[in-house]
């Protein structure tokens, strides 16, 4: 037997470069190289994009997400690439955000 995919996600620009799944919540949240994260149903419909806060201006401040995780109580922490912690909720809702220098992997 063959492998077939359950959907087809869409919406990335550019390359993605971290995604997780909510089995829980029956959620996929990716993000890419040069563009916000996105909530995705297991069915592959497009349900939020979370923009990460616009605190960097310019092209070479953009925030690029570098690992994401989700809880099944519905919240979303994301790291970004300059050393920025968000945490959504599953709407979207940026609820708080922490700066560090150490290098997490």
């Amino acid at each position: 037997d063959f492998a077939t995919p359950r959907a087809v996600l869409t919406g990335h620009d550019y390359e993605i470069t971290c995604a997780t799944i909510c089995a829980e919540l029956g959620l996929v949240i990716s993000g890419s190289k040069e563009g916000p994260c996105l909530i995705h149903s297991m069915n592959g419909d497009l349900l939020r994009t979370l923009e990460g806060p616009q605190t960097f201006e310019g092209p070479q401040n953009c925030l690029r997400p570098k690992l994401i995780q989700a809880s099944r109580e519905g919240h979303c922490v994301i790291y970004y690439e300059n050393g920025l912690f968000c945490v959504f909720s599953v709407n979207g809702r940026l609820q708080a955000t922490m700066e560090t220098d150490d290098k997490i992997k």
